[in-house]
């Protein structure tokens, strides 16, 4: 195991460099948070794609394979779904409006006074988004070192936070970066060829298995179903997300790098349900489906091939960690804690943020780490996280960006009906019930209707700034950096 060690440690080294190189390059709040919004398309796909597929698409994917076969690909394959409409339709009026946060959308968009609100929902969301993230660190230092939980918790989360406290989102791209081609390398070029090898091409796994781990639709339709509606539909309004498409340094750069990425979301989606069928076939009675990949890692790969797969996994916690806080606590600097000080942006005010932002990123990364080691259900955590995202914000954000006669007052009963009636729900059906995102989206969409239909429409005057916005043709925003089509 020393050359595997060796690997790792190699590679967590060269994560905390980068961090460093990263904060020479952080010198306003605009290369901070959004890395300067100069992003090109391979950088811009490769972190984008980097972000989206973290250890569940990991390690869970394989699980599903493990459970269900090819259709446990589904799960991942909403998310590239996800990725995918939201850079054809949707990623060139995000990247247009120059905003950090996706409650400065909402703000811009109707006027104001939704900030605040739908910030507190974004941040539960981002912050249990990091916490799930951070858990994972425990599973994958297990395998290595037979590491205590605890302490593997601490240990990885303290490495992604000193290299985002350090360059911001800098940082985070360049690690990302590296991140992607370590997965790719590790999980699409060695473990899938390695694992259907060993397992005895796909027709010895096809003469060893039921016929049903071979059926597209093995896993369910109400399965895919809810899916779509919490992984597909989260891609389109996640503020991690969002806060990546704010870094391309063009429109084009956003729809199609993203595209790209989207793209690539799909093929590692069937990567890892086929490397989980393969394991079926070799470790037919494992105690959880999520020790499927971790145990074919341990037992079937060479010295060296092992110890660079297992720093692909933990690449893919990485990524998702690293921008799940980010997004937090831009969140909880900009749109909470700024807003109830009552501070206002200012141009020219960018340089003297850096400091700030950095220390929320410090506070949101102890917090997470403490979190996680408290918290003991990863799956339900995460189920709250998604269905109040879903539930509070889809609709006013959609609607905003689809509909003109949506209003402030209809984005708001939005959020809180969204929001109450799937927390209500969740106590009733219980938390893992499919029924509460469902009932509760039915729910934000009528308040949002019936609501803006009652009230006046929005100013004509912010609907005026609005459009110059999405168009790119904002004088205000003279200060930022001006995209350049390739």
């Amino acid at each position: 195991m020393a050359v595997d060690y060796t690997v790792i440690v190699v590679y967590l080294a060269g994560m905390l460099a980068m961090g460093w190189w990263g904060m020479r390059r952080a010198r306003s709040k605009s290369d901070f948070l959004v890395a300067g919004r100069r992003l090109g398309p391979a950088m811009y796909s490769g972190t984008m794609a980097a972000i989206v597929l973290g250890g569940a698409s990991t390690i869970g994917g394989v699980g599903l394979g493990y459970q269900y076969g090819l259709s446990g690909a589904w799960m991942v394959f909403t998310i590239g779904l996800g990725l995918l409409a939201l850079s054809v339709f949707f990623s060139a009026r995000i990247a247009r409006l120059k905003v950090y946060t996706v409650s400065e959308m909402l703000d811009l968009r109707y006027g104001g006074r939704a900030g605040v609100i739908s910030g507190v929902v974004m941040w539960a969301y981002t912050l249990m988004l990091a916490v799930t993230s951070t858990i994972a660190y425990a599973t994958i230092f297990d395998v290595l070192f037979d590491m205590n939980r605890t302490v593997a918790i601490v240990l990885g989360g303290s490495i992604v936070v000193a290299y985002s406290t350090l360059g911001g989102m800098w940082s985070i791209t360049l690690t990302d970066m590296v991140q992607f081609v370590v997965k790719t390398i590790g999980v699409l070029l060695l473990l899938l060829p390695i694992a259907v090898v060993k397992a005895g091409g796909f027709s010895g796994m096809k003469a060893k298995l039921p016929t049903s781990y071979f059926d597209p639709l093995g896993i369910g339709g109400e399965t895919i179903f809810t899916y779509v509606l919490i992984y597909t539909f989260g891609m389109l309004i996640g503020q991690d997300i969002w806060q990546r498409v704010f870094t391309a340094r063009s429109d084009r750069t956003a729809r199609y790098g993203g595209t790209v990425a989207g793209t690539y979301c799909l093929a590692y989606a069937l990567a890892g349900a086929v490397i989980g069928t393969a394991a079926k076939v070799m470790y037919p009675g494992l105690g959880s489906p999520d020790d499927a990949f971790a145990t074919i890692v341990k037992d079937e790969l060479p010295i060296g091939v092992r110890g660079l797969v297992l720093a692909a996994a933990l690449a893919a916690v990485m990524s998702t960690s690293s921008g799940a806080l980010i997004a937090c606590a831009t969140v909880a600097n900009n749109d909470i804690w700024s807003r109830l000080r009552g501070l206002t942006r200012r141009s020219g005010e960018d340089h003297d943020e850096v400091g700030g932002n950095r220390a929320f990123i410090l506070i949101m990364g102890v917090a997470v780490i403490g979190t996680a080691i408290a918290l003991n259900n990863v799956v339900e955590a995460l189920t709250v996280a998604y269905n109040l995202l879903v539930a509070g914000l889809l609709v006013p954000i959609l609607g905003g960006l689809l509909w003109k006669r949506g209003t402030v007052q209809g984005a708001l009963a939005s959020v809180i009906g969204g929001g109450l009636a799937v927390i209500g729900l969740m106590a009733g059906y219980g938390i893992l019930a499919n029924e509460p995102v469902y009932y509760g989206l039915l729910a934000s969409l009528a308040a949002y209707v019936a609501v803006s239909l009652a009230t006046r429409p929005t100013d004509e005057t912010v609907l005026a700034t609005w459009r110059e916005r999405l168009a790119g043709r904002n004088p205000e925003l003279a200060s930022e950096p001006v995209p350049t089509h390739q």
